[in-house]
């Protein structure tokens, strides 16, 4: 089993740069299985039913989300009937949509699961090493062997930890929300493709995303301020991973990273 994993998908620049040039993508790597992180998609922040409609229809199987999921207000009741928009499933007991989904594919199940990490991160929620660990065990008790996690956290020491807590126990532990690409790609000793950021689909020149000005006047000014996304050429980033389908262990993982030319934008 092969699977792209795309990170932050930033605004219209990223949005549209994912759609046009998905399908080219998977045919290129011979992808069986496609998820992206949309939680910015809409104008940088959250992600609408229109927008992961558009997504499902070029090819992505699975969308995960992060702390921008409630951005948009439109999202919450769909999340309870779309169940391949995942949002973190360390929120509390009652909050709409679902953390994780088992899908058939010709190559056998494979779960994928959304957490998001609490240090730095604002907002109380559960505990996801506990959850996590939880629900990997219920999905290894129904026999599914490929699992994959988009952890979405802040500081590299909690994605990386998460990663040798899952080492052996999931397929795949790919962090994300920093928006900025690390180059720690690796398998663990037990099986698991570990990755501490995959990076944002998003425009190049700009600053996680954000125009480059705008972000440097508040750092210097410490005055508030809009923060549009930034435009210009966009770079595609994220992650290619191999799972053995009979054992749920990680063969090979590489980052992807694609700058896009401004004649093919």
């Amino acid at each position: 089993m092969r699977i792209l994993f795309l990170g932050d998908i930033v605004g219209e620049p990223g949005r549209k740069s994912v759609l046009k040039f998905l399908k080219s993508i998977q045919q290129e790597h011979s992808i069986d299985f496609t998820i992206v992180n949309g939680e910015n998609s809409a104008g940088g922040r959250g992600i609408t039913p229109k927008i992961a409609n558009d997504l499902f229809k070029e090819g992505v199987d699975v969308i995960t989300t992060g702390d921008h999921v409630w951005d948009q207000k439109e999202l919450a009741e769909h999340l309870d009937t779309e169940t391949r928009i995942l949002r973190p499933l360390n929120y509390p007991a009652g909050a709409p949509g679902h953390g994780c989904i088992v899908i058939s594919t010709p190559k056998g199940q494979i779960a994928v699961l959304n957490a998001q990490g609490r240090t730095f991160m604002g907002q109380a929620l559960e505990n996801p090493f506990l959850l996590v660990e939880e629900q990997v065990q219920q999905l290894h008790q129904q026999g599914v062997k490929m699992i994959f996690l988009d952890f979405h956290a802040e500081t590299t020491s909690e994605t990386i930890a998460m990663s040798y807590h899952l080492d052996g126990k999931v397929s795949a532990v790919i962090g994300t929300h920093t928006h900025v690409q690390t180059a720690d790609e690796r398998i663990l000793l037990n099986g698991t493709a570990a990755l501490t950021d995959a990076g944002m689909c998003g425009p190049e020149t700009s600053v996680l995303g954000r125009s480059v000005e705008s972000i440097v006047y508040r750092f210097k000014s410490s005055l508030p301020t809009r923060f549009p996304v930034a435009k210009g050429p966009v770079r595609l980033c994220g992650a290619i991973v191999d799972i053995c389908e009979e054992s749920g262990k990680a063969t090979k993982i590489e980052r992807y990273n694609r700058l896009l030319e401004a004649r093919e934008m």
